[in-house]
């Protein structure tokens, strides 16, 4: 039994559950309402399953976006399989839930983020002790979850401005 309660990777599990349940409800109800979601998953993950094009077009990660065109949602244990039209190509994915970066629903301002290791050390420097193996009963420090939210719109009595279409390839690493 370890000294210490892993609060880290207890919310990132809660977090996960929480995708869970969503997803569950949408693939036995549908998207309600306005509701859509962007989902960024690192495609380097084991058990992530997509093309070979795809993950030659993003190595370590994607987005991809849950709203007017997709079937075949099928949410399990570990993960969810869909399937997605990309330029008119359908192409079927799995994303494990721990593969999962950010989950954001845009239309009701609510998001997650899930810092994992790996992305700390592009801030900091790495000494490379990262990669000794860990003792039998050494605890894992996962970093604190942060929460994510969407930037709130501008207020009602400033002019809107007509919307404009962005790539998302242009926020690409």
């Amino acid at each position: 039994m370890s000294d210490t309660i892993d609060y880290g990777n207890l919310m990132h599990d809660a977090m996960r559950s929480l995708i869970k349940r969503v997803l569950t409800d949408v693939q036995a109800n549908g998207l309600p309402g306005s509701h859509h979601f962007f989902i960024t998953f690192r495609t380097t993950h084991p058990d992530a399953e997509l093309a070979d094009w795809l993950s030659d077009r993003y190595p370590e990660e994607m987005t991809v976006v849950m709203q007017h065109w997709y079937d075949r949602l099928e949410v399990g244990e570990d993960g969810f399989g869909i399937r997605l039209n990309f330029g008119d190509a359908p192409e079927p994915l799995f994303v494990p839930y721990d593969s999962i970066k950010t989950f954001v629903d845009p239309s009701v301002e609510f998001g997650l983020r899930f810092e994992a290791a790996e992305d700390d050390e592009d801030d900091e420097d790495f000494d490379g002790e990262a990669n000794e193996e860990l003792g039998e009963n050494e605890p894992v420090q996962m970093p604190e979850p942060k929460p994510f939210v969407v930037e709130e719109s501008a207020p009602d009595d400033e002019p809107s401005k007509p919307a404009e279409v962005v790539s998302l390839d242009s926020f690409r690493k």
